[in-house]
């Protein structure tokens, strides 16, 4: 076993705090990654406070990592020494299923998260991206092109992938009309693969505070979804709404934006059920929907066409101590647009 530095939250009420612990000794399939850069996700703050309640301390988060191939296995043939490289959301998958499904293997039994998880093994704990370095399946270690900024890479790993899955299911491209709800840390990332793909885009917000952003990232309108007019000009014009945000909002008029067989799908997951009145459905045929995070297969998708664009998320670069101010500062919505840990002031 070789030891590890990271910051860890060793209980829900408190903050995190410098923490060393093991990793396991690198097998014959697994790559050793020296993590150069680490996002921070709201996920990260659910969990470090348990307020989804299933969070297991000490826990080292971190899903969006970004760094260098340090050493492989003897059967690592996709990797080697010296190599950019990504992990997402999971590190293994289908581990109680009869096969692995490549495709949906995000969605099937037996997934294991990149930190509070288990391993296969049903009792070794995972931990994440908050460390100097991390053992990975090669299955599960993603490439990242040469062209992109390393640090502003990290956060496609869970924002980016979030975004562009949907987007990828429900057809959005060249004669699509799409809705991004929320110019934050996931919205920002639907405008600009939006716009890659084709699409018209409308950012729709509370307020106009971010309309410049918006534009200057891809967005082809921009309404401010408190003033009560937006509703009626956009009634019937959308193929697809992504809602981004965790917030309670009125989800009939929403619907009510959605051309004949258009979509709402959630990413952003509100505290109390979503409310929805049928006729906000049948009259239309118009459907609600879920989206979580993407395949490995179609994780390293999205990093080839952001390669092939230019797309990277718009950062604010941080150092490791000051993981907790930003915490703080995520929950007011004070970042534009993600944050990312220079993992070489740990």
């Amino acid at each position: 076993m070789a030891l590890a530095r990271g910051y860890a939250a060793t209980d829900a009420s408190k903050p995190l705090e410098p923490f060393t612990f093991e990793r396991r000794e690198p097998r014959e399939d697994d790559v050793v990654i020296s993590i150069k850069y680490s996002g921070i996700c709201h996920s990260d703050i659910h969990q470090a406070r348990n307020e989804w309640g299933n969070s297991a301390f000490p826990m080292v988060p971190g899903h969006e990592i970004a760094g260098i191939v340090t050493a492989v296995g003897s059967k690592v043939s996709k990797f080697k020494v010296g190599d950019r490289v990504g992990v997402g959301c999971f590190v293994d998958s289908c581990t109680t299923c009869a096969s692995r499904d490549v495709d949906l293997e995000q969605y099937m039994p037996g997934l294991v998260g990149t930190y509070n998880s288990v391993e296969a093994d049903g009792k070794t704990p995972t931990q994440g991206g908050y460390s100097d370095f991390i053992v990975v399946k090669e299955g599960y270690v993603l490439s990242i092109p040469e062209n992109l900024p390393f640090e502003a890479t990290a956060p496609l790993l869970c924002a980016g992938i979030t975004l562009y899955s949907p987007l990828r299911n429900w057809g959005a491209g060249p004669g699509k009309k799409v809705a991004v709800v929320g110019m934050g840390g996931l919205g920002h990332m639907g405008v600009k693969l939006a716009h890659a793909m084709g699409a018209d885009v409308t950012v729709l917000s509370q307020t106009l505070s971010k309309k410049e952003d918006g534009l200057k990232l891809g967005a082809d309108h921009y309404y401010a979804t408190g003033d009560a007019e937006t509703f009626k000009t956009l009634a019937g014009t959308f193929d697809l709404i992504l809602c981004t945000v965790s917030a309670e909002i009125d989800w009939n008029a929403y619907l009510g934006l959605l051309k004949v067989d258009g979509t709402l799908v959630l990413l952003g997951i509100p505290e109390k059920p979503v409310p929805v009145h049928a006729f906000s459905l049948v009259p239309s045929r118009r459907s609600i929907a879920g989206s979580m995070i993407g395949s490995i297969k179609e994780t390293q998708e999205m990093l080839d066409f952001c390669g092939e664009h230019n797309i990277v998320s718009e950062i604010e670069l941080i150092r490791m101590d000051q993981v907790n101010e930003a915490y703080e500062r995520v929950i007011k919505s004070d970042v534009r647009y993600r944050f990312v840990i220079d993992m070489a002031t740990l």
